[in-house]
C-alpha cells in the first residue's frame, strides 16, 4: 500500500526522493569550502520557507518507519559506509528483531553472531543489531526536532506564512511530535534511560544529557495528551497518517506498561484511553488473515488504527513487511505462495507458539497460521530452517488471491499494523483484570470473545466455538497466553513477556532461552537492552544500564 501523501505511481517515487533531499537538506551543516559553489540550492531557509516542502518532509518522518533511505540499497540515511545490510537497519525491521527474536515466539535461521545472540539472550553491549535499532530510533528523532523546529509559529511568521497554509503545517507538526512521541516509547520500552533532547535544542557540539526512564515516560504522556486535539479526528483523516486515534491507542499502549516503566501501576489511565479508543468506530477485520495481506488496508483498514504502510513500486526496501514475508518463507515453502519470488530461509517459530492453539480435531483457530510439512517441532539446530514450524501470516497476496503491484515478486504492499483494535481490546480486558477502574468485567470477556469468535467463524458458522468463560479469562496468564494467539509476530511479545515477569524468569522457558536447548533462567538485567558500547563511548556522559 502506498503512502497517503501521493499516488501510486512512479512520480510517487519521485516525491518520496524529493522529500528525502529536501531533509537531508535542512539537516546539512554547512559547505566546509566556502568558494565552491553549492552542490544543490536546498537549504533549511529554502526548504521551509516554501509551505509545499512541509508535507514532502512529513513524508519523509513517516517513510523512516520502513524505508532505509533514498533507494533500496546504497543509499541509507545512517550507516552509510559501514557494509552493513541495508535493509536489516531498517527501523521496523531493526525493531521486530529486538521484540520477537529474543522471544517464545520467533528464532531465524542465518548464522551471523548478533543474531544468534538474539536467538539465545545472550547478547552484549556490543550487538550491533541492537545499535541499529537505538540508531534509528534516534535518527527518526532527530529528523522530527528540525521539522518541528522550523515549523514553529515564529518560523511561520518570520516567512510569511500564514492562513490556511499555516493551519496546515500546525498540523503536520503535531502529526511529527506523534512520531517523535512513538520512537521516544520504543526507546522507553527497549533501553529505559536514554539520550534526550528535543526541538528546543538547537544542534550543537553539545552532548546530549541522559533522562531518567519514568522521566521520559511522564514526557511521552504529556506530549501525547498535547497533541491528542490537534491531531485529525480519529478515521477523518487520510490512511497511513496519525490522528486522535493513534495517539490515544499509544497513550493505552503507554499505560499498561506504566508499571514497569515508572513503578507505578496507571491501568485506570489504560482503560480510559481504550474506552476513547472503542467509541472512535473502529470495526474488526472480517477475518483475521485480511489483516496481513497485500491489500489489507482496504480489507481490514476499519481495524487499524495506525499502520507503517507498503507499496511494492514506490516504497520499495528490504526491511519491513518485504523482510517479514521473505524470510519465513523457506523448506518447502513456496514464494509463490505468498505472492513473492523467493524465500529467504530465516524465521520460523518455536514450539511455544503452536501449543497455544487447540488440536484442530477440537476446533480450529483460524489464527494457527503454520506450516508442518518437512519441519520439525522441536528445535536442535537454531541454523536449520526445517527445525520449528513455518509461519504463513504474512503473505503479499490480496484477498482476491492475486499477488502484490511488484511485478518482479520482491517487494510487497502489506501494511504493518502497528495499532490496531484487536490489540486495545486484549488491553482493555488486561487492564480490568489488573484492577483499572472506569471498565466492566463484563465487557472485557466480551471483547475477548468477540476476537475468539471471529478467529473460530463463530458469527458465519452460527457457533460459539473457543468461547470463554469469566472464570477462564481470569485464569493465571490467560491473557499473556491470549496476546500470543492474536498478536505474534507483531512486535508486542519482549514487552509483553517483561509486564508479566516472564522474559528473564526461570518460571517460563522456551526453546534456547539461555543459550541452552530446554531454556533457562536469564539474568534480570535483560529486561532492557545496553546503551551501545559505541554511544557510550561517544557520550561519556550516559550511564550504562545495570549489567552490562
Amino acid at each position: 500500500m502506498t503512502f497517503s501523501f501521493y499516488s501510486r505511481s512512479r512520480r510517487g517515487t519521485l516525491t518520496l526522493a524529493l522529500a528525502g533531499s529536501l531533509l537531508a537538506g535542512g539537516l546539512a551543516g554547512c559547505v566546509k569550502d566556502l568558494d565552491r559553489e553549492p552542490f544543490y540550492d536546498l537549504n533549511t531557509e529554502s526548504v521551509y520557507r516554501d509551505p509545499a516542502n512541509h508535507l514532502r518532509v512529513l513524508a519523509k518522518l513517516y517513510a523512516n518507519l520502513n524505508l532505509s533511505g533514498q533507494a533500496t540499497t546504497d543509499s541509507p540515511d545512517v550507516f552509510a559506509g559501514q557494509g552493513k545490510d541495508e535493509g536489516e537497519t531498517s527501523y521496523l525491521r531493526a525493531y521486530w528483531y529486538l521484540q520477537e527474536l529474543v522471544s517464545d515466539e520467533a528464532v531465524v535461521a542465518w548464522n551471523s553472531g548478533p543474531l544468534q545472540e538474539l536467538n539465545t539472550t545472550t547478547w552484549t553491549s556490543s550487538n550491533d543489531l541492537i545499535n541499529n535499532s537505538y540508531t534509528r530510533i534516534f535518527y527518526e528523532v532527530t529528523a522530527c526536532n528540525e521539522f518541528i523546529r522550523e515549523t514553529a509559529d515564529g518560523k511561520l511568521s518570520d516567512r510569511g506564512i500564514s492562513g490556511a497554509d499555516a493551519e496546515k503545517t500546525r498540523l503536520y507538526r503535531a502529526e511529527a511530535r506523534f512520531l517523535r512521541a512513538l520512537a521516544y516509547y520504543h526507546a522507553l520500552d527497549l533501553y529505559g534511560n536514554v539520550p534526550f533532547v528535543t526541538e528546543a535544542n538547537a544542534p550543537s557540539k553539545d552532548l546530549p544529557p541522559q533522562i531518567k526512564r519514568a522521566d521520559l515516560f511522564a514526557y511521552i504522556e504529556q506530549e501525547l495528551k498535547d497533541i491528542e486535539s490537534l491531531l485529525t479526528p480519529a478515521r477523518q483523516g487520510p490512511y497511513g497518517r496519525a490522528d486522535q486515534g493513534a495517539a490515544q491507542a499509544l497513550l493505552a499502549k503507554l499505560y499498561l506498561n506504566a508499571e514497569v516503566y515508572t513503578g507505578t501501576a496507571r491501568y485506570t489511565d489504560c482503560l480510559s484511553y481504550c474506552t476513547k479508543v472503542l467509541g472512535e468506530g473502529y470495526k474488526l477485520a472480517p477475518e483475521y488473515q485480511l489483516l496481513f495481506g497485500a491489500d489489507n488496508n482496504v480489507v481490514a483498514g476499519s481495524e487499524i488504527i495506525f499502520p507503517i504502510t507498503s507499496d511494492g513500486l514506490v516504497t520499495q526496501s528490504y526491511g519491513g513487511p518485504t523482510y517479514l514475508v521473505h524470510a519465513a518463507i523457506g523448506g518447502r515453502m513456496l514464494g509463490s505462495a505468498f505472492g513473492v519470488s523467493s524465500g529467504w530461509a530465516g524465521n520460523r517459530t518455536r514450539k511455544n507458539l503452536p501449543l497455544l492453539f487447540p488440536d484442530p480435531a477440537s476446533g480450529f483457530d483460524s489464527r494457527a497460521m503454520f506450516f508442518t510439512p518437512g519441519q520439525s517441532l522441536e528445535i536442535d539446530d537454531l541454523t536449520q530452517f526445517s527445525q520449528g514450524y513455518g509461519v504463513t501470516k504474512w503473505t503479499n497476496k490480496k484477498s482476491d488471491g492475486t499477488d502484490g503491484n511488484d511485478p518482479t515478486g520482491t517487494f510487497v504492499d502489506t501494511d504493518f499494523p502497528l495499532l490496531r483494535l484487536g490489540d486495545v481490546y486484549l488491553m482493555y480486558a488486561e487492564a480490568v483484570l489488573r484492577g483499572g477502574q472506569g471498565g466492566t468485567a463484563e465487557k472485557a470477556l466480551s471483547y475477548v470473545n468477540e476476537l475468539r469468535d471471529r478467529a473460530y467463524g463463530n458469527v458465519a458458522a452460527g457457533t460459539t466455538d473457543g468461547r470463554i468463560t469469566a472464570t477462564e479469562l481470569a485464569a493465571p496468564d490467560f491473557i499473556l497466553r491470549e496476546r500470543a494467539r492474536e498478536l505474534y509476530w507483531e512486535g508486542t511479545r519482549r514487552t509483553d513477556l517483561v509486564r508479566f515477569g516472564k522474559f528473564t524468569s526461570g518460571s517460563y522457558l522456551w526453546p534456547w532461552k539461555g543459550g541452552v536447548k530446554g531454556g533457562k533462567a536469564v539474568s534480570d538485567n535483560l529486561n532492557l537492552y545496553p546503551i551501545p558500547s559505541t554511544d557510550v563511548v561517544a557520550n561519556p556522559t550516559l550511564v550504562q544500564n545495570p549489567g552490562y
